[in-house]
């Protein structure tokens, strides 16, 4: 026996052996009453049989279920009190092996109790058959029903840990995919800027009146400028996919800053949105270009999700920087289906905490208690 088991294994023996013995008890006093006058029924070698016997079931019933079963179905003929171990043995194999296993040790052990009875010519014969019958019907219908919900809840588990895990996949696929797309951009804002430094290192080297020294430092800065932009490509460049045209397809091309949300909002209203901008900053000269390029995503994405999961809602969008730059999405949620806390697989939403949290900042999404689902987001503006 396995000393590892747990607790409720340990229950589960302990319980089928006092049914065993139970139940072997009453067949050992059923006998003795219908015992013919005169005849002796060695009691301590029934209380012993039956004894071994429940060693026997509660040793080896979970590994070897089957053999346990045969073998006490067999042992019977020793003792009347191995008749409820072998019951009991033939209800634990209905648990634990599919019913091609079970009903044929069943109808061994009703043809040898029927034999036994038509030998010792029982009076009740019928009785006792029937009886019997019945009895083993019940127990292997138990298990079998036993195994079924077993096998249920196991699948039922099993589907579960599927679905968490492909959650999980999901999530790190939305991450992966935001930080590849947050390294494109990185990718075009850099080849950007280096582009125009080795411009303007080039008008420098080939002005006529520039200083020889300050001449060959220019074309140094060019050379070097050139050099990391080849370098760039080739460390970042596998991440674009410019057969597809996908975005960021031009290394040259301005990435969006925090002055172009409006256009965006004018944008989501000609396709037929409500929407309503509020922009309380002051100096938008003062915001990073970094973190205006990430403010102009969360805004993007927030439209989409309002778009998506409240199509023809009212949507509130509001800006305000002070010592952080604050972005606030408001959309109210539709009547006719269930408010979710978090839109669709929320993996729009995981790409935007990659972004959050790459800056240092915070993001919070949810439900609010008048029925809308608010989008906030407060980006550091002193990260760059």
């Amino acid at each position: 026996m396995d000393l590892r088991r747990s607790w409720r294994d340990r229950l589960g023996d302990a319980g089928l052996a006092a049914a065993a013995a139970v139940l072997g008890l009453l067949l050992l006093q059923a006998s003795t009453e219908d015992a013919a006058p005169g005849e002796q029924i060695p009691v301590p070698v029934e209380l012993a049989s039956g004894a071994a016997s429940l060693v026997i079931l509660v040793l080896f019933r979970r590994r070897h279920p089957l053999g346990t079963a045969v073998a006490l179905v067999l042992l019977q003929w020793l003792a009347t009190t191995i008749f409820g171990t072998a019951a009991i043995a033939v209800y634990s194999l209905a648990v634990l092996r599919p019913w091609r296993y079970v009903l044929p040790v069943a109808a061994l052990s009703l043809a040898l109790i029927i034999t036994m009875f038509r030998l010792v010519e029982a009076p009740d014969f019928v009785e006792g058959a029937v009886v019997f019958t019945l009895m083993y019907a019940v127990l292997v219908t138990a298990g079998m029903l036993v195994r079924s919900r077993r096998m249920l809840i196991a699948s039922l588990k099993e589907r579960a840990r599927a679905a968490e895990t492909e959650q999980r996949l999901r999530v790190e696929e939305a991450r992966l995919l935001e930080r590849e797309r947050i390294a494109r951009e990185m990718h075009d804002v850099l080849a950007h800027r280096i582009s125009l430094l080795a411009v303007h290192a080039g008008a420098l080297e080939f002005r006529p009146d520039m200083p020889d020294d300050q001449r060959e430092a220019a074309g140094v800065i060019r050379r070097s400028a050139y050099e990391a932009m080849e370098d760039l490509r080739e460390v970042i460049g596998v991440l674009r996919d410019d057969a597809e045209g996908g975005e960021g397809a031009d290394p040259r091309r301005p990435q969006p800053t925090l002055a172009d949300v409006s256009g965006l909002v004018q944008e989501s209203r000609r396709a037929g949105g409500r929407i309503t901008l509020e922009q309380d900053i002051p100096d938008p000269e003062d915001v990073p270009s970094r973190v205006g390029r990430h403010a102009y995503r969360i805004v993007q994405e927030g439209l989409t999700n309002a778009r998506k999961h409240a199509p023809g809602a009212r949507v509130e969008v509001r800006l305000a920087a002070g010592a952080d730059l604050e972005i606030e999405i408001v959309n109210a949620l539709p009547r006719d289906r269930p408010a979710l806390a978090m839109p669709g697989s929320g993996a729009g939403l995981v790409g935007l905490a990659e972004r959050v949290a790459l800056l240092g900042g915070t993001l919070e999404h949810g439900r609010t208690g008048d029925g809308r689902f608010r989008l906030r987001a407060r980006l550091p503006l002193r990260t760059v």
